[in-house]
């Protein structure tokens, strides 16, 4: 059987194909925020309409459609399923023996106040998660934590994702950005400073937002000074990190010393009113909404001692360091090394050739399944919870029920995450996503905001900035040689413009709504979260368009 070449102009016009290669995003967007469809049928139906377009429209044949649906799914499900599955397991391990009400309390022992505390466990205790594992750990971690205190559902969902945005592109110890300097031929380390030249504005800015977004602009302006400790802690080691160090440790350096100053800050600084509404405020759909209730096992109004709270927050402790110790490239290598299996998809593995405009030469696709268990996050997260059991004199019976309830409690949102990856793997192998990139390359000198959207719209359907710099980042550096732009400018915008798309993602709201509590209510979160998304791209795209043109902006462009 020969390679399949794929087409980005079926239709004669690189509008109308754009526009019909969207269709199964629209479709998606569609059944979540407006027909209220449960997300596992809304991600299946897009799946239908994806495979649909991609056979009769872009010709693409259906055994290879369908195998490249079949790979995204495995992919979903191993390993971004696997952390979500296994965070869910630790936080509900540790809300069943009480350990979680302890911590909650000695978090409220810093600060009682919620604004500062969703600066402390949203933004900078998220950041450190997103630093050393990302692909939907912090989203899950923070979502957990902040249900766990009293946030409403929507509140700790969507401020969970607004918050996970300006450390994105440094995720996973680098992960995006290694991916984009492989795709696109760039230095790494050109690469890493010129995002490390954007990002920092939005690592000052998105804390502020996340405030406005849950209090409201005078809540806001009630805590500027925490806030502006919290933005300015991060934005600085991530600016200097990334241009004097490289992008492996921006984020974990960055979070940790934004953490310790916002703490020492606290310590002498006090908010005139302490804000206590759990609710996001002048947001009529969350009035109704409650918190969900702590399990009856948990320990209310038990004394807090210094020995307690240590065991309390041991498994979190525990989950810390074994998060990052498996992103490190060492303990990767060894246990890769003790277990891997690469299986070569039949029939997908070699058969799909990207062609110009997308590349400069035809190439072969490459389509593996990669099962490295022992290596992925969510092993070391299991690892955790087996640790922290062990810790809290869980007993095997508990601890082996537990988990068990927790498979049948994440069951859609597995399946969700399958259909959605299904839906990001066959966009990539038939070309739907580059018909929409050619689309944003016509738009000429408005191309810097353009390219900006179009790493938005690549997180956005992917769920990855790693995805979307391996989609998007070699047409970037194409697009920006015909148009005379930098071509490291345009590969760090479609990285920096696509954390905004994080928020977004289905993949993200499943992983928000699960470790909330909240099933079967993705699509309120979408809307409650998109207009920050879009609003936020948009700003970094202004950025870039000033950073490509403006002096003196141009002279931020590494290179330039």
């Amino acid at each position: 059987m020969s390679a399949w070449s794929q087409i980005y102009d079926p239709l004669g016009s690189i509008l109308i194909s754009a526009l019909v290669a969207a269709l199964p995003v629209a479709t998606m967007l569609i059944a979540l925020a407006f027909l209220r469809m449960q997300a596992h049928w809304a991600a299946i139906a897009a799946l239908v309409v994806a495979i649909v377009v991609a056979v009769v429209i872009f010709g693409m044949p259906a055994d290879i459609a369908w195998r490249a649906a079949a790979l995204g799914a495995a992919s979903g499900l191993f390993p971004i399923g696997w952390i979500v599955l296994n965070i869910i397991f630790l936080y509900r391990l540790t809300v069943a023996n009480g350990s979680f009400k302890v911590m909650q309390n000695s978090i409220a022992g810093v600060t009682s106040d919620r604004r500062l505390q969703l600066l402390l466990i949203a933004f900078a205790f998220g950041a450190f998660f997103e630093g050393a594992s990302g692909f939907g750990t912090p989203v899950a971690v923070t979502g957990a934590v902040l249900i766990g205190l009293g946030f409403s559902p929507l509140a700790a969902s969507g401020l969970s994702l607004i918050a996970n945005t300006a450390p994105v592109a440094y995720g996973a110890l680098g992960s995006p950005l290694i991916a984009l300097a492989a795709v696109t031929g760039l230095d790494l380390y050109d690469l890493s400073a010129m995002v490390g030249r954007q990002l920092p504005f939005f690592s000052l800015l998105v804390p502020f937002w996340l405030i406005w977004a849950f209090a409201g602009f005078r809540g806001m302006l009630g805590v500027w000074p925490a806030i502006l400790v919290t933005g300015v802690s991060f934005a600085v080691p991530q600016f200097l990190v990334s241009n004097y160090m490289g992008p492996f440790l921006v984020d974990v350096i960055a979070a940790l010393v934004s953490m310790a100053c916002l703490t020492l800050f606290l310590q002498v600084w006090k908010p005139a009113t302490v804000w206590t509404s759990t609710k996001l405020a002048n947001y009529h759909d969350d009035s109704k909404l409650e918190a969900a209730a702590p399990s009856a096992t948990a320990i209310d109004n038990a004394p807090v001692f210094k020995g307690a709270v240590w065991q309390a927050w041991m498994p979190w402790v525990i989950l810390c360091l074994c998060v990052f110790a498996w992103g490190t490239a060492d303990v990767k290598a060894w246990l890769n090394g003790i277990y891997t299996y690469t299986f070569p998809v039949p029939g997908l593995h070699q058969m799909i050739v990207k062609v110009p405009p997308v590349v400069a030469a035809p190439t072969t696709e490459a389509a593996t399944f990669l099962f490295n268990i022992l290596s992925m996050t969510g092993t070391g997260i299991l690892l955790a919870a087996f640790l922290g059991a062990l810790a809290s004199g869980t007993n095997p019976v508990a601890f082996c029920r537990q988990y068990v309830e927790t498979l049948w409690v994440v069951r859609k949102s597995l399946l969700t995450i399958a259909a959605m990856l299904g839906l990001g793997f066959l966009t990539r192998y038939s070309g739907l996503d580059a018909t929409m990139g050619l689309a944003f390359a016509a738009t000429g000198i408005l191309y810097p905001l353009f390219g900006t959207m179009l790493g938005w719209l690549g997180v956005a359907l992917t769920g990855s900035d790693t995805a979307s710099n391996v989609l998007f980042g070699g047409l970037q550096k194409i697009s920006a040689q015909q148009l005379g732009l930098s071509p490291i400018l345009m590969a760090a915008a479609n990285s920096s413009g696509g954390v905004m798309g994080k928020m977004i993602d289905a993949q993200s709201i499943v992983v928000a709504s699960t470790a909330t509590g909240w099933y079967g209510k993705e699509g309120e979160i979408l809307r409650y979260v998109f207009f920050h998304s879009i609003a936020l791209a948009v700003l970094v795209g202004l950025l870039v368009m000033l950073q490509a043109y403006v002096p003196p902006f141009t002279y931020m462009v590494v290179g330039g």
